[in-house]
């Protein structure tokens, strides 16, 4: 695949906003971590601003555990410390300035908060990376992906296909492929289905089949890094498929390059956050050999 012309950064009067901002809405007590670690991704991904919806009282707590690169939002909160749907209206007023949604990694399965979720599904304008306890609420309301003509990318594992088709995880794994480009054909979006080769399928029954990746990438938190970097991409400026397409290869090939580093026994999430600008960098290479010589 040749690198798109925007990740190899040729033009020399820019600024943070020629690169996309992302809101990112992740996020309870025990999950700080999925938040965490998708907007990092984001940002080594090439975006230029990450702003984290958190639940206001763990705002404190997660400013602990990210980059200094990465703003947080603090937002109205139930009694049990995730986003509550309270939080719409004021996150409905901030929304024309990002450029992508990323919502899901680590948001919990509370009420209020897939209730939340539902809500800026079926109102937003911007694109929307879908992932996780998100997905969960399309599940029980998969309408709410056509309700508007927004961008939809959704990233379940096999685990969470099965829940969003309500069949058995085994009808998942033994037709991949065709379950990606009937779900994406019949609600209008793209779909990514993790796991060994994942498939990447829109509206259109375009496919691609990723072939980078190792098994020492089935670590708490790599999917959370996917989410990321999708909406990194996406934020850039790519059209959804190849933003989705790209995110999938360059996400498996610096878990290639951490596993090299690290193990796959021994590597983590954050390992393959590391890898992601020499995943970049070496793909330029091989598009273009001179691109680094004077």
């Amino acid at each position: 695949m040749r690198l798109p012309a925007l990740l190899l950064r040729h033009k020399k009067k820019v600024h943070k906003h020629n690169f996309g901002h992302i809101l990112i809405l992740a996020g309870s007590p025990n999950m700080l971590g999925a938040a965490s670690l998708a907007s990092l991704a984001a940002m080594r991904s090439g975006v230029g601003l990450v702003t984290l919806g958190i639940p206001k009282s763990l705002n404190s707590t997660v400013q602990k555990k990210i980059s200094s690169v990465v703003m947080t939002w603090p937002l109205k909160e139930t009694p049990q410390q995730t986003l509550s749907l309270s939080a719409f209206a004021e996150i409905q007023k901030r929304l024309d300035s990002f450029d992508v949604i990323a919502i899901g990694p680590g948001l919990s399965k509370n009420a209020s908060t897939q209730r939340l979720v539902l809500k800026i599904i079926e109102t937003a304008q911007q694109p929307l990376v879908i992932d996780a306890d998100a997905l969960n609420a399309v599940a029980s309301r998969p309408g709410c992906l056509t309700k508007t003509r927004t961008i939809k990318i959704l990233t379940p594992h096999s685990g969470e296909m099965a829940r969003l088709l309500k069949v058995d995880k085994t009808v998942i794994e033994n037709n991949r492929v065709k379950v990606a480009k009937d779900f994406a054909q019949k609600h209008r979006c793209i779909l990514l289905l993790k796991g060994h080769h994942t498939v990447v399928a829109d509206q259109d029954g375009t496919t691609y089949i990723n072939k980078t990746g190792n098994p020492g990438m089935a670590k708490a938190g790599s999917g959370d890094v996917l989410t990321g970097m999708v909406a990194a991409f996406l934020a850039q400026g790519m059209p959804e498929f190849n933003a989705t397409k790209f995110a999938a290869y360059f996400h498996g090939r610096a878990g290639d390059l951490a596993a090299e580093a690290k193990s796959r026994v021994g590597m983590i999430a954050t390992d393959i956050i590391d890898q992601i600008p020499m995943a970049i960098t070496l793909r330029a290479i091989e598009t273009k050999p001179n691109l680094f010589k004077q």
